[in-house]
């Protein structure tokens, strides 16, 4: 009895797990994805656009009147990037249990900037959320179009680069061996050139996987090494001293350190607190370095134009302004025009390296595609000029 009883229950599981639902292909891929996705959320770098879309979106949504909840679920269904869907889910969940908004965005660095986090604190203190994320929100336009002016401008250059590599490469390779079997023939000395580029075939043909790998290896240890403090400032330096895009540098650095500088004391942010988001948000080892020096001065009841005004890094424009805004009391606004000034100035330049590059670029493509089509046709111009 107890026998059949157990046989039953063995039964009647089996028809249970049989009769269960079963997850399809999709929806388990899915939960994979969803995963995937979650483990994620804490260590991805969230894109800026992304984080300004975000913003823009919750300042227009809690100026209608809408709680922070709902507005943060609304934006949780709109966002098409499915980590930082998951981001804003988890600071829902936070701040319906009771936690700050601050605090529940602060433990996602790698989605939210610092300036964002210090912003939504300033906001939640004075009472004005919505109004400070506007603030923040065309902070973020303006660096999302400076960012968008300079890589716009470089897709070219580099498109032209890199199709020039392949196509040398692949005439190098592919097209050459087969003239340095014809000339192999004449039973005469090639021309200096032509022998160089034949050599330089050759070798190409029986190292390029080790080039190509040595390449990587190298790209892939400059960018660690860059990663350190003192690979940071060797590249920094290194940028700065270039003809041209020094000048670009230098100019991109001083315009993000004086608009990010004027939004937060515009917003109630400490003065001290807010040249440490200034040195956290330049991405540069000189404003670093300055902003150190301004914060030990400024606690010491210093003034800002007073270090600026002993630091070659900033341009005299800045020092000035700086000293009349302190002069006024319109820090922030002269640090804005300083920064309106100079993101002009940044145009003006990417424009002209733009109309520059490209016949640079043509030109010099033209003489090395050129140079190996004259290398491989003159054996066949000396072998007609002594048959002739």
């Amino acid at each position: 009895m107890a026998l059949l009883t157990g046989g039953a229950t063995a039964s009647a599981a089996a028809g249970g797990g049989a009769g269960g639902k079963k997850v399809s292909f999709m929806e388990s891929q899915k939960l994979a994805k969803q995963k995937a996705y979650e483990k994620q959320s804490k260590k991805k770098k969230i894109g800026l656009s992304d984080v300004c879309v975000f913003t823009q979106q919750l300042s227009s949504m809690l100026e209608a009147g809408l709680p922070l909840v709902q507005a943060l679920e609304a934006l949780q269904e709109q966002t098409e990037q499915p980590v930082f869907q998951i981001v804003i889910r988890e600071v829902k969940a936070d701040v319906s249990s009771g936690t700050a908004f601050s605090d529940a965005v602060r433990k996602f660095p790698n989605a939210f900037p610092n300036l964002f986090i210090s912003m939504v604190e300033a906001g939640e203190a004075s009472g004005g959320l919505a109004s400070i994320l506007g603030k923040v929100a065309t902070y973020f336009e303006q660096s999302v179009a400076l960012t968008k002016k300079v890589k716009g401008a470089m897709t070219y250059p580099v498109a032209v680069i890199t199709l020039a590599a392949v196509l040398v490469n692949v005439l190098l390779i592919m097209v050459i061996p087969v003239f340095a079997e014809m000339f192999a023939g004449f039973g005469a000395d090639l021309p200096k050139p032509t022998q160089m580029l034949i050599d330089l075939s050759d070798f190409l043909k029986s190292y390029i996987l080790v080039i190509l790998a040595g390449m990587f290896i190298f790209y892939k240890g400059l960018n660690k090494f860059v990663s350190t403090p003192n690979g940071r400032v060797i590249k920094d330096q290194f940028l700065f001293k270039l003809p041209v895009v020094g000048n670009l540098v230098q100019k991109i650095a001083v315009s993000r350190f004086c608009r990010t500088y004027a939004i937060l004391l515009r917003s109630g942010v400490p003065i001290l607190r807010s040249l440490e988001i200034v040195s956290n948000a330049s991405g540069n080892t000189f404003i670093e370095k300055a902003v150190v020096k301004v914060t030990r001065h400024v606690s010491q009841g210093g003034q800002l134009s007073e270090v600026l005004a002993d630091d070659p890094f900033f341009p005299p424009m800045v020092k000035h302004m700086a000293k009349a805004g302190e002069t006024t009391g319109n820090v922030d606004g002269m640090m804005d025009k300083i920064s309106d000034f100079y993101d002009s100035e940044i145009e003006t330049i990417v424009e002209a390296l733009t109309s520059l590059m490209e016949p640079i670029l043509i030109c010099v493509l033209g003489i090395v595609i050129g140079g190996i089509v004259m290398a491989m046709f003159l054996p066949i111009f000396q072998l007609s000029s002594v048959v002739g």
